[in-house]
């Protein structure tokens, strides 16, 4: 097998969950799956940036694989360049349009003292650098090997900078750092209090994260041609899984500070549902509506991620009729503003936003159009 569909159909996937859990019709009713955990904890929608990050180390060993052959200069002209993109397009999707509406209803700009430095773009940026570093330095084996350093640092450093409180909201050590070094105003503010779930200090197990995820593109590349190699890359799956849930004993699966323990736990869970579509996909050569859609959102990944971030917002930004209602709102409102089930309401109005945006990913395919840093 020379190309793995699966892996385009997990980023598909990936994508799409991103956007129905990002875009709910009404933020008042959620089912609960479709929320981050208040702290401690795992829900559906805390596997979902982790297995983001998987993938993306999965492209990376495909894009990398001739890095050997390359001039060093080459390489990370190129390399310098995804991270700039990224880090960038982040931050402005974080202060996109710049103005804002005030409690008078009129416009002025939103102050840089409010500019938020962090995001999702930022965070895949600085892994995705952070990787191609140290595969380029330490090569696999040595790359493996600075992942499980991380794992074990940041729990270290977790733990003694406050042994009597170190994974609580105010207890943990990296939002006092973020202060200092960069605002509270600047953070995000989620929580009710300053504290930046993609920040510089939690980011290293998001970096092993990525690294795992250039392994397993690595392995399955090189080595996975029968059934027998699939079922070792799902023993290694299922591993991490068990080792991450007995680490939460000590160390709580927590995707806010982004802990040693969830990152393995979430890594095993990518890695078995890949295992689990390369069996389906190559093997048994399933396809259906789950792998038309996401085979879509599979290509034009980072464009249709972006662009389902500016559309709400947009849509956020345009006031209507006397009662000032924003266009988002007065949608859900028109569709389904009489349901009684509003949490499934909200849902369902998500579903439709995924929708809109996978028949835009399917006409920039059908045009052979699309979109790379």
């Amino acid at each position: 097998m020379n190309r793995f569909k699966s892996l385009d159909i997990f980023r598909g996937f990936t994508l799409a969950a991103m956007i129905l859990v990002n875009n709910p019709g009404n933020y008042h009713h959620i089912f609960p799956q479709l929320e981050h955990s208040t702290w401690h904890g795992c829900t559906f929608t805390d596997l979902l940036f982790p297995f983001f990050l998987f993938a993306v180390g999965n492209s990376m060993a495909f894009s990398l694989k001739n890095r050997e052959q390359q001039a060093p200069s080459i390489y990370w002209k190129k390399i310098a360049k995804r991270t700039v993109i990224l880090f960038m397009l982040g931050i402005f999707l974080n202060v996109f349009p710049f103005i804002e509406w005030n409690s008078l209803h009129k416009l002025e700009w939103i102050p840089f003292s409010r500019y938020r430095y962090f995001g999702v773009l930022q965070r895949i940026a600085i892994c995705y650098f952070s990787c191609a570093m140290l595969v380029y330095y330490f090569k696999d084996k040595g790359a493996i090997i600075v992942s499980a350093v991380f794992l074990l640092c940041y729990w270290l450093i977790c733990y003694y900078s406050n042994p009597s409180d170190p994974y609580s909201l105010e207890g943990w050590f990296g939002t006092k750092l973020d202060i200092q070094m960069f605002g509270a105003s600047h953070l995000y503010h989620g929580e009710g209090t300053a504290l930046d779930p993609e920040d510089i200090w939690s980011v290293f197990p998001a970096i092993s994260q990525t690294l795992f995820g250039y392994i397993a593109g690595k392995y399955i590349i090189q080595k996975l041609r029968s059934k027998r190699e699939l079922i070792l890359l799902l023993l290694v799956g299922l591993s991490f899984i068990f080792v991450g849930y007995i680490w939460s004993f000590a160390f709580p699966i927590n995707k806010k500070i982004w802990t040693s323990s969830y990152c393995l736990f979430t890594t095993g869970i990518a890695l078995s549902f890949l295992c689990i579509l390369i069996y389906l996909i190559e093997f048994q050569k399933v396809s259906g509506l789950f792998h038309t859609v996401c085979d879509e959102f599979g290509k034009n990944t980072l464009f249709i991620y972006c662009l389902s971030g500016l559309i709400p917002t947009i849509c956020s930004f345009i006031l209507i009729g006397s009662a000032q209602q924003n266009l988002w709102d007065f949608s859900y409102h028109i569709l389904f503003g009489n349901w009684q089930n509003q949490q499934l309401s909200s849902a369902l109005f998500s579903l439709l936003f995924i929708g809109l945006n996978w028949i835009i990913a399917y006409y920039l395919r059908k045009k052979n159009i699309y979109i790379k840093i």
